[in-house]
């Protein structure tokens, strides 16, 4: 994949020789640049689109300074700077920071080939070609979840070689984090957004620079100097999502949390993923735990459906292995076996429909696609 006209128009624009650059993903992967007019920003760098999992993609503007103090406080995290793979699609946050922090860093990135989608053989690949000491890649764990299935040697090998890798874009299993822990794979969890210049907390702590604190209904808010400008052409959006209090500007997130004595943030679930069925309240992000610790469950999606019995149903969209169960999408009869399995051993918290695939449906940035699967399992219920 070419990343050098994407490195030269982001050198220039962090160097304020340029106007801001916004990156998208060609036919064949390599990444589009186009540079986006910030008129009343200052020192605008990078426009980054949310990923839309939940609606329309917002165009934040992230800034010189707020890049710096994220790469600067990912270094001081990480315990040094070194050689970077791209491994994610360049439009999101998460993969323009992988290029930007080698600019930050004056390290040369490696961009593994992605014209045919994330493969093992191609992240295996492409780890090889590294030839820093030290190094670094992001992932997001539908990627780790891949790699680790039936991993070769050289993939163990390569994945064994990075001194660390940031794995976000959403929770990720305890079973998975055990096995890449077993295998001797330095992972580190982060939590963030691309108004926070992606990741900004990593293994339940805020890095340097970064802020974290609880509203009274327990929604995180993230502040600190990595903190977007606003959102392009949309002041209103902005006002809502940020506020300044004592000369600390706050990003408000939709999401809820926990910070136990040490300050360890414990992310619950979005403030939005409660279901009321029957008038008992369940959360949605619980149940999907609890099915991702049976057998053959190798991810879940849980979700609240319209239901003219219940007001709203839980409904889950799993991804499926093994024999036990075909996974094929839209098939019936083993959603509806699975569900009244789940009904003997979870009672209340089962799903009332179930809808079991190969896999669950990701958006580009490797995230579920939540609108989607809400749509299959809307009318799948039929709102019984």
């Amino acid at each position: 994949m070419n990343i050098e006209p994407a490195l030269k128009a982001l050198a220039a624009a962090l160097h304020g020789e340029g106007p801001a650059v916004e990156l998208s993903a060609g036919p064949h992967g390599d990444p589009v640049v186009s540079l986006v007019e910030t008129a009343g920003i200052e020192d605008a760098a990078v426009v980054v689109r949310t990923s839309g999992s939940t609606g329309t993609p917002k165009a934040t503007v992230l800034t010189v300074d707020a890049l710096a103090a994220s790469s600067m406080a990912t270094a001081f995290a990480l315990k040094g700077e070194g050689q970077w793979l791209l491994a994610l699609p360049v439009q999101y946050v998460a993969g323009v920071q992988v290029l930007v922090r080698s600019l930050f860093a004056g390290t040369r990135p490696w961009a593994m080939d992605l014209s045919n989608g994330f493969t093992v053989d191609g992240f295996t690949a492409a780890a090889l070609e590294l030839t820093d000491k030290i190094r670094f890649t992001s992932l997001v764990p539908s990627q780790l979840q891949r790699l680790l299935a039936t991993p070769s040697a050289d993939t163990l090998a390569v994945l064994r070689r990075f001194n660390g890798i940031l794995l976000g874009g959403g929770p990720a299993p305890a079973a998975l984090l055990e096995s890449a822990r077993d295998a001797g794979i330095r992972i580190i969890t982060t939590y963030g957004a691309a108004e926070t210049c992606g990741g900004c907390v990593y293994d339940g702590f805020p890095l340097e620079g970064a802020a974290v604190r609880l509203s009274d209904d327990g929604r995180i808010h993230l502040g600190g100097a990595m903190l977007a400008a606003g959102y392009l052409h949309a002041p209103g959006l902005t006002a809502e999502a940020f506020t300044e209090e004592d000369g600390v500007r706050w990003y408000r997130t939709n999401d809820l949390g926990e910070l136990d004595a040490d300050g360890r943030l414990t992310v619950l679930g979005r403030a939005d993923d409660v279901i009321i069925t029957g008038g008992i309240k369940i959360s949605a992000a619980h149940v999907q735990e609890e099915l991702e610790k049976f057998d053959g469950v190798t991810a879940a999606f849980v979700a609240g459906v319209q239901s003219a019995k219940w007001g709203q149903a839980v409904a889950a969209y799993v991804a499926v292995s093994g024999s036990s169960h075909r996974a094929s999408s839209g098939d019936g009869a083993d959603g509806a076996a699975l569900a009244e399995e789940w009904h003997r051993t979870l009672g209340l918290l089962a799903p009332k429909t179930v809808l079991p695939a190969s896999a669950l449906i990701m958006l580009p940035n490797g995230k579920p696609d939540r609108l989607a699967m809400i749509e299959r399992l809307h009318a799948l219920h039929q709102g019984k």
